[in-house]
């Protein structure tokens, strides 16, 4: 049987993302409310496989540097390992939006290996984020999204299609609350 996926977006999701930009020190780390309780019973209760990705913009450079990033990040997966959410692969795209990497979200080149892939079943698999960059990550997996909303119009520079043919075409959820998409996913698994 083809397993499904969830898709997750780390900051802004599963971590509040500071207005200043990315998470190079420990004061910004914030976790997303809820976000253990309703994470530990989608790992619990139902037969997805979570994957983390994130773009982290200049990861890399002189103005976020790994060594700022990577004890928080490892902080970040041992916090969720420890509620038994265990992701079985991340995926960190560190380009600018300039750089037009094929693999910055939302093209799918970090994930390219689950696309026509008989093991996975994309059309019924979700990807989790922040951004209606997610929403057209989803669209270009062929899945659909699960928007947690919380700052409407992030990320409309970097997507062609209009937020508008995104909410008709690719979003199965828009929200503020981890609970709605448990409750979601919960209904999912029902059918």
């Amino acid at each position: 049987m083809a397993k499904k996926i969830l898709f997750i977006d780390r900051d802004g999701t599963l971590i509040i993302e500071p207005v200043s930009g990315n998470i190079d020190s420990w004061d910004k780390l914030q976790f997303y409310p809820h976000v253990f309780k309703y994470m530990n019973l989608i790992a619990a209760e139902f037969d997805y496989e979570l994957i983390m990705v994130s773009n982290q913009d200049g990861l890399g450079t002189q103005y976020f540097p790994y060594s700022n990033f990577q004890p928080i990040h490892d902080f970040v997966i041992n916090a969720f390992e420890n509620e038994d959410v265990h992701f079985s692969a991340v995926y960190i795209d560190p380009s600018f939006k300039e750089d037009k990497s094929p693999n910055r979200k939302p093209r799918i080149g970090m994930v390219k290996q689950y696309m026509n892939n008989p093991d996975y079943d994309l059309e019924n698999s979700f990807v989790i984020g922040d951004r209606i960059t997610d929403v057209q990550f989803a669209k270009n997996l062929g899945c659909k999204a699960l928007w947690l909303l919380h700052t409407p119009g992030k990320g409309l520079t970097e997507i062609t299609d209009t937020e508008d043919v995104l909410r008709a075409t690719a979003l199965a959820l828009e929200t503020k609350a981890w609970k709605e998409i448990y409750e979601f996913l919960k209904n999912e698994n029902s059918k």
